[in-house]
């Protein structure tokens, strides 16, 4: 049986000192719960996954 949402791993995974991942920006406790979360919380991962990806973009703008 397929899962109804997918994991987000882009397998680039590098943890930042907060424990967030810089590929697909959930958190180590995220991915630990992931495979036990329904659906609702895995959309709440995702949508705090991309909060976190846009952040992180806009802090580091114009640094590469």
């Amino acid at each position: 049986m397929e899962p109804s949402i997918k994991k987000p791993c882009i397998k680039q995974c590098c943890l930042d000192e907060k424990d967030v991942c810089l590929g697909c920006f959930r958190t180590l406790d995220d991915m630990l719960v992931w495979h036990k979360s329904t659906d609702s919380q895995k959309q709440e991962i995702l949508v705090i996954a991309s909060k976190r990806k846009r952040a992180h973009k806009e802090k580091h703008k114009g640094s590469l």
